[in-house]
C-alpha cells in the first residue's frame, strides 16, 4: 500500500507542477480525426492525422522517443523527436507516465522494420493518470483484481475487450433476428408490487411517496403476458432481473434475461425459434457453430456443436437412463437416499418432485454438453405452463441445456384463468398476499394460446465465448465487500524510469 501511495505522490507532484505553470491537463481539448484501427485500414504515407489514446510503452533513444498509444480500437507507435516538437515540448513528453492519455498530431510513416507509425509534430496531455497501470499491458492476471477493478482488466487485456464487444454484438444480433420476424421489443416495470413470474427471493425496497414496499423484479413474465391480453401478439424484452440468492460460478444476483412471447405458438414453436436464433447469432458474431472451450493452458476441453437439429429428450427418460431404469417406481425415501448418495444433503422435508429435481440437476444436467431440449417436466415445477395432453402430471415445457447448464426454459403458456389461479394459490400456500391478483384478472379477460421462452443472456455468452464463470461475461459482477485499503493495494511493478 505504501508503494502505491509513493507512486500516487510522484504523479500528483507532476500534476501540481503542470498546474503551477498554467497547464491543467484536465481542461485541454482534442478531437482525433480517426481511430487507430481506421488509420491502419486506410492511410497514405505522409498524410497528417490526429490520434488520441493512452500511453502504454516508452522506448527512449537519445533525442527521440518511441511510444505506444492505444485507443479502444488498436495500438499504434508514435515517434517523438526533439527537432520536430522543440526542446521544451520534448522535455515535457519525457515526463509523461504510462497510463497518461494524450492527443497527438503528426505524419504517417513506416519505420525501417515496416511498422506503421506517426511522427508527432504536436501533442497535448488530456488526462494525467495518477495511478500506475497494471504490471503487464498484455494481460492482467489477478482474477480478483480483474473482477473488482474491471477498468484495469479492460485497460490491459485485449481479449476481455473483445469479449465484451462480442457481448454487445450478440445482443444486437438477437434484436435483429427477432425484429426481422415481427417481434416488438417492450419494457415492463423493474419495481413491482408483487414479485412474480418465478420462484425466487426478491430484493425489497420502499417507495416513500406511495408509502408501500416494492420488489425488484425476479422476472417480467406476468407483465409480458398482460400485453398478450392487450392484443400485442409477438413481444420480447431484454431485461435486468434481480434475485436475492446465492452467488456462484453460474449465478449473479443481478443478471440479464430475455423473455419472448408469441400468441398462437407453443413450446414446440419456441424450440424451433431457439434452434434457429442461437446458431444464427453464433455464426454472425463468432463465425462458427463449433464452439471450443479451452483450459488455462489453451488445451481444448470440449467442442460444442450448435448445428441443428438439436436432441430432444423427456425429463423422465433422462432420469431413468442416468439413475436407474425403475427410478420412477421408487418411493420418496429411496429417492432421498439416492440424493444423499450423490452428495445432496438438503433433501429432508422436500416433496417428491423437489427431490427428483435435485437429482436431475446433479446426475443429469451436468452431462448435457451438446444442445438438448429436456421436455415434459413435472407440473409442480412450472405452475405457469399448460398441462400435457399425453400425461397430466407433466407440462408442455422444455429446458434447453448446453454445456451442462440450463440456457433457456420455454413453455406452452397457461391461459386458462381458473386453472392458473388454482396452481398459483397452491404455489404461494399461506402467503396469499404474494398472489398477483391483477395478472389473474387480466387472464380472465382472455389471453390467446401462446408460447414463451426465457433466455439467460449471461449464460448464453458463457457458452458462446467459452467462459467458465458468469463473472467473466458481466462487466461489474457482484462480489463480497472489500475495504478501500485492499482495493487500492499495489498491483504493479515499480514505476518505470523514463
Amino acid at each position: 500500500m505504501e508503494e502505491t501511495n509513493d507512486f500516487f505522490a510522484l504523479r500528483k507532484n507532476k500534476l501540481d507542477e503542470l498546474r503551477a505553470k498554467g497547464m491543467d491537463p484536465f481542461r485541454n481539448e482534442f478531437r482525433p480525426t480517426r481511430t487507430v484501427a481506421q488509420l491502419r485500414a486506410v492511410h497514405e504515407l505522409g498524410m497528417t492525422v490526429k490520434v488520441a489514446g493512452r500511453l502504454t510503452a516508452h522506448r527512449r533513444m537519445g533525442k527521440s522517443i518511441f511510444s505506444d498509444l492505444r485507443d479502444e480500437s488498436d495500438r499504434i507507435q508514435i515517434y517523438v523527436q526533439k527537432d520536430a516538437v522543440g526542446e521544451d515540448e520534448f522535455e515535457r513528453f519525457k515526463h509523461l507516465d504510462l497510463g497518461d492519455i494524450i492527443g497527438a498530431e503528426g505524419e504517417v510513416f513506416t519505420t525501417k522494420t515496416g511498422e506503421l507509425s506517426v511522427k508527432v509534430v504536436k501533442f497535448v496531455l488530456l488526462t494525467k493518470s495518477l495511478r500506475p497501470p497494471p504490471e503487464k499491458w498484455h494481460g492482467l492476471q489477478d482474477i480478483e483484481i480483474r473482477y473488482r477493478q474491471r477498468y484495469l482488466d479492460l485497460m490491459s487485456n485485449s481479449g476481455v475487450r473483445d469479449l465484451f464487444r462480442n457481448r454487445s454484438r450478440v445482443i444486437q444480433e438477437i434484436r435483429a433476428f427477432l425484429n426481422g420476424r415481427g417481434f416488438m421489443e417492450v419494457e415492463t416495470p423493474m419495481m413491482q408490487r408483487v414479485a412474480g413470474g418465478a420462484a425466487a427471493r426478491p430484493f425489497v425496497t420502499h417507495h416513500e411517496a406511495l408509502n408501500c414496499d416494492l420488489y425488484l423484479r425476479i422476472a417480467p413474465e406476468l407483465y409480458l403476458k398482460r400485453l398478450l391480453v392487450g392484443g400485442f401478439e409477438k413481444v420480447y424484452e431484454i431485461n435486468r432481473n434481480f434475485r436475492n440468492e446465492g452467488i456462484s460460478r453460474r449465478h449473479n444476483p443481478e443478471f440479464t434475461m430475455m423473455e419472448i412471447y408469441e400468441a398462437y405458438g407453443n413450446f414446440r414453436t419456441m424450440m424451433e425459434l431457439l434452434e434457429e436464433m442461437i446458431p444464427t447469432v453464433a455464426r454472425n458474431v463468432f463465425g462458427t457453430l463449433d464452439i471450443k472451450h479451452t483450459g488455462l493452458n489453451g488445451e481444448i476441453l470440449r467442442t460444442i456443436k450448435l448445428e441443428p437439429p438439436w436432441e430432444r429428450k423427456t425429463y423422465r427418460e433422462l432420469l431413468a437412463g442416468a439413475v436407474a431404469p425403475d427410478f420412477w417406481s421408487w418411493d420418496v425415501e429411496k429417492k432421498r437416499a439416492k440424493a444423499r448418495e450423490l452428495g445432496i444433503e438438503t433433501v429432508d422435508g422436500l416433496e417428491d418432485f423437489e427431490v427428483v429435481n435435485q437429482i436431475f440437476e446433479k446426475a443429469v444436467q451436468p452431462n448435457l454438453i451438446q444442445p438438448t431440449f429436456v421436455t415434459h417436466l413435472p407440473k409442480e415445477l412450472v405452475p405457469l405452463a399448460k398441462a400435457s395432453r399425453e400425461d397430466s402430471s407433466t407440462v408442455d415445457v422444455f429446458e434447453l441445456c448446453i454445456n451442462g447448464q440450463e440456457i433457456a426454459p420455454g413453455y406452452s403458456e397457461q391461459n386458462d384463468p381458473i386453472e392458473q389461479r388454482e396452481r398459483l394459490v397452491a404455489q404461494v400456500g399461506q402467503e396469499i398476499q404474494n398472489l398477483d391478483e391483477d395478472f389473474l384478472v387480466a387472464l380472465e379477460h382472455g389471453m390467446p394460446p401462446a408460447g414463451g421462452v426465457g433466455v439467460g443472456i449471461d449464460r448464453l455468452l458463457m457458452l458462446l465465448a467459452g467462459a467458465e464463470s458468469i463473472r467473466d461475461v458481466i462487466l461489474f459482477p457482484q462480489l463480497k465487500p472489500q475495504k478501500e485499503v485492499e482495493i487500492l493495494a499495489p498491483v504493479n511493478v515499480p514505476e518505470p524510469n523514463l
